[in-house]
C-alpha cells in the first residue's frame, strides 16, 4: 500500500487548545492574528479549527495564508527570466504580492467588502478575480504562513549553499540573496500589520520533508482526477524553504508573541 493509500491528514488539535488560541487573540482585542510555523505545521488546519469556533461564539472570522498572495505563474516566469531560474518556483520571499495583501489585510481591519485571492495550487496560478469570494464585516482575521516576521539573515550567512538545490543550482548565491533581499526590504509593512503572532514550532526542518508529503497526499486526495507532486518532487520542492525555515525556526521564538512547541504528531507541548 503506497502512501497516497493512506488519510494521512492530521485530526486538528485539541478543542482545548484552539479554545486557548482564540481568547489568547480576543484578550489581546486582535483584528489580524498571526499563525507562523514551517510547512505542514497544520497552520491551515488551526485556522480553519479557529474560524468555527469563532462562529460558534458570535464572531465572524476570516482565515488568510501568505499563500493566497503567490505572484502568478507567469509573474514568477518573468522572475526567472529577469534574475534567476529559480525565481519561477513559488514559495520563498519575493514570490508574494504583498501589496495585495496590504490592500485585502487593511480592508478586512476596516470592515469594508473585499475579495479574498484564491490560488491553484495544483495549476501553479492564480485563479481569476471574478473566481474570488467577497468577504464582509470581519470581526477576526487569522492569518497564517510558514514565514510571518522572519528576519533576513546577515550577507555572510548566505555564502554557504545549505542544500543540494542551492550547491548545484544557486552556486554563486543570486537567488538567495535576491530572496533575503525582498524579506528585508518587501514584507515589513506586511508584517505590521499583524496585531499579534503565535509560533508553532516543531521539532525542526527534519521533520518537514514528512509533513509536506502529507499535505500533498491530502491535496491528491481532495483532487483525485488532478495530478499532484511525486515524493521526489516534494522533496526537491521543500529545498526551496529550507534556509529561511532554519532560520525563522531558531529566530522565531524572540520575535513571535507567544511560541508553543510541537512534538512529531502536531501535540502542543509546555
Amino acid at each position: 500500500m503506497t502512501p497516497r493509500d493512506h488519510d494521512t491528514r492530521p485530526a486538528g488539535y485539541a478543542p482545548a487548545f484552539v479554545a486557548e488560541v482564540l481568547d489568547d487573540a480576543l484578550a489581546h482585542e486582535c483584528r489580524v492574528y498571526s499563525i507562523a510555523g514551517l510547512q505542514g505545521t497544520g497552520k491551515s488546519t488551526i485556522a480553519a479549527q479557529l474560524v468555527a469556533l469563532a462562529r460558534e461564539r458570535g464572531l465572524h472570522a476570516v482565515a488568510l495564508s501568505i499563500d493566497d498572495f503567490y505572484l502568478d505563474h507567469d509573474e514568477r516566469v518573468q522572475l526567472g527570466r529577469d534574475v534567476h531560474p529559480l525565481l519561477a518556483t513559488r514559495g520563498p520571499p519575493g514570490s508574494h504580492d504583498v501589496a495585495l495583501a496590504c490592500e485585502v489585510v487593511d480592508a478586512l481591519r476596516d470592515g469594508r467588502p473585499v475579495r479574498l485571492p484564491q490560488f491553484d495550487k495544483i495549476a501553479d496560478r492564480r485563479l481569476p478575480r471574478a473566481d474570488w469570494p467577497t468577504i464582509d464585516g470581519v470581526d477576526l482575521v487569522l492569518f497564517e504562513g510558514w514565514f510571518q516576521k522572519v528576519p533576513p539573515q546577515a550577507p555572510e550567512a548566505l555564502l554557504a549553499p545549505i542544500n543540494a538545490l542551492e550547491r548545484d543550482e544557486d552556486p554563486h548565491a543570486v537567488w538567495r540573496t535576491w530572496c533575503n533581499d525582498a524579506l528585508a526590504r518587501d514584507y515589513a509593512p506586511l508584517w505590521a500589520r499583524l496585531d499579534r503572532l503565535l509560533f508553532l514550532q516543531g521539532p525542526g526542518f527534519e521533520q518537514v520533508p514528512e509533513w509536506r508529503w502529507q499535505q500533498e497526499c491530502t491535496l491528491q486526495a481532495a483532487h483525485p482526477g488532478r495530478a499532484t507532486m511525486t515524493r521526489p518532487q516534494v522533496e526537491r520542492f521543500v529545498q526551496f524553504f529550507e534556509r529561511v525555515s532554519r532560520h525563522g525556526w531558531h529566530e522565531l521564538p524572540r520575535v513571535a508573541d507567544w511560541t508553543r512547541r510541537l512534538d512529531h504528531l502536531r501535540r502542543p507541548l509546555d
